[in-house]
């Protein structure tokens, strides 16, 4: 089997790197600090803006799967680097750059989210974020690379916690049967991204030509409110039903005071404010990888918080 290099070992490059150990391929995953070994996947300790020991860790590789992000608050300073380091990674070494992005390069927009939108965000992550897709694809367009990128909606599953807003403000309260906050409107429709359903998108248009060249939306389950996705785990859980409250303006001001992630949010409210729909008909026009029922995912979700708070007591 082919040799798959993931970058990050976060909730969707862990999920995309045990998904292709599992296919029987060979895994090597990078990360800053590195990790202890674990069965079918060599977990390497490197920067990734180093594109010099990078091209050495992925020369043979079929697909360099880009999963890992900078800390949210130094996207504008760390994005750049690590993207130029993966493009010049992909040229040197002819692997398949499998992009993992989101939606905030097409900004607030009327109506469902398709990949023909234009990239028109204005801010300043979402702007990162779109120049780094237009830059791989313009080497593409030019032949000194084969890129993708596989655009997500917010993350939700099992995996996924301090980066989730349905993760760890939500689980541990929902489980416990007590009321839940909200960032933002928690009656306006929101597309939820199934960690799993990314992973397998992911490893499959790495292996389809016909994909390389553009952008893809991760299929993903009709759209639904916070407060339905609330009412659905704690109805799985057992321990529904569970009021959810929006968090005031002024609480959420204060709070930004020193927490950077939500300081950083404040460019994206838009998406809790209003409805946040994104449409994946091209790729499954396309492509085998079907969302996983909502019903699955909420019963997934739960057994896996349950065990995560079982085990740190």
């Amino acid at each position: 089997m082919n040799l798959h290099v993931v970058i990050g070992f976060g909730p969707a490059g862990a999920a995309t790197a045990r998904l292709l150990a599992e296919r029987g391929h060979t895994v090597r995953v990078i990360t800053r600090s590195g990790r202890g070994p674990e069965p079918g996947i060599e977990h390497v300790a490197l920067d990734a803006t180093d594109s010099e020991r990078l091209t050495e860790a992925v020369r043979g590789a079929a697909a360099l799967y880009s999963c890992g992000a900078p800390p949210y608050h130094r996207w504008a300073s760390e994005w750049p680097p690590l993207a130029a380091s993966l493009r010049a990674t992909a040229e040197a070494t002819g692997a398949v750059l499998v992009m993992l992005g989101n939606l905030y390069g097409y900004g607030p927009v009327d109506g469902p989210m398709t990949e023909e939108l234009p990239l028109a965000a204005t801010g300043t992550k979402g702007r990162v974020r779109a120049a780094g897709w237009e830059q791989a694809r313009d080497l593409h367009e030019q032949g000194r690379i084969k890129a993708v990128e596989v655009r997500a909606s917010d993350f939700f599953g099992p995996g996924v916690t301090d980066g989730g807003h349905l993760a760890a403000r939500v689980m541990p309260p929902v489980l416990r049967g007590k009321s839940v906050s909200s960032l933002g409107d928690p009656d306006t429709p929101h597309s939820w991204s199934y960690v799993p359903d990314v992973a397998a998108a992911l490893a499959e248009v790495a292996g389809e030509e016909r994909a390389w060249g553009r952008a893809w939306h991760v299929p993903t389950a009709p759209a639904l409110s916070t407060r339905e996705m609330v009412d659905r785990l704690a109805t799985e859980a057992g321990t529904g039903p569970v009021a959810v409250r929006r968090l005031p303006s002024a609480v959420l001001g204060l709070a930004s005071l020193f927490s950077p992630l939500l300081r950083e949010l404040k460019e994206v409210r838009y998406q809790f404010d209003r409805p946040f729909v994104m449409d994946a008909s091209a790729y499954e026009a396309e492509f085998a990888v079907r969302a996983t029922p909502v019903e699955e995912q909420v019963k997934a979700t739960v057994e896996w918080w349950r065990e995560r708070l079982a085990t740190a007591g």
